[in-house]
């Protein structure tokens, strides 16, 4: 059985996002037949988009913007991922926000469709502080796209 490749990436800068995508990575590596890479928007670059086969985008939502950290990862990437032919990779988001993180899911979403990026699950959020039931919720989230990618769902 060929290992799924899932790459959590994601910006954080209060801790909370990062939370959510530690407690997202740990769900994905409850599920057999995964490979996980977790690393920080800063630290990737198209060599992760090529080594994937599903991506979970996690961001704070900042004056109803997706950080300046993800966007930068989309604009380095952006053209990379068109000249190299990347297949459809099914993505998810996670939002950490004190509003509604609506702002942020819009962004990424309208930028996922200039890439070769498809929506998997509909975007977890997550409003003010970071409690034990988002961490659990969040592995679920985590679970549940392990699942769907080693199933062939997404």
């Amino acid at each position: 059985m060929t290992l799924k490749k899932i790459l959590v990436l994601y910006h954080s800068q209060s801790g909370n996002t990062e939370l959510l995508a530690k407690s997202i990575y740990k769900g994905i590596l409850s599920q057999n037949g995964t490979e996980i890479r977790c690393k920080k928007a800063l630290d990737s670059d198209i060599k992760d988009l090529l080594w994937c086969d599903a991506v979970l985008f996690g961001t704070p939502e900042n004056f109803g913007f997706m950080s300046g950290a993800l966007k930068y990862f989309f604009d380095q990437t952006y053209y990379p991922a068109k000249e190299y032919g990347i297949s459809l990779i099914p993505y998810a988001i996670f939002i950490s926000c004190e509003n509604n993180g609506t702002g942020a899911v819009h962004q990424i979403d309208q930028i996922a469709t200039g890439y070769p990026l498809k929506k998997s699950l509909p975007p977890f959020i997550v409003k003010g502080e970071i409690q034990e039931i988002h961490l659990n919720e969040a592995f679920e989230f985590g679970q549940t796209l392990a699942a769907g990618v080693i199933d062939g769902i997404f």
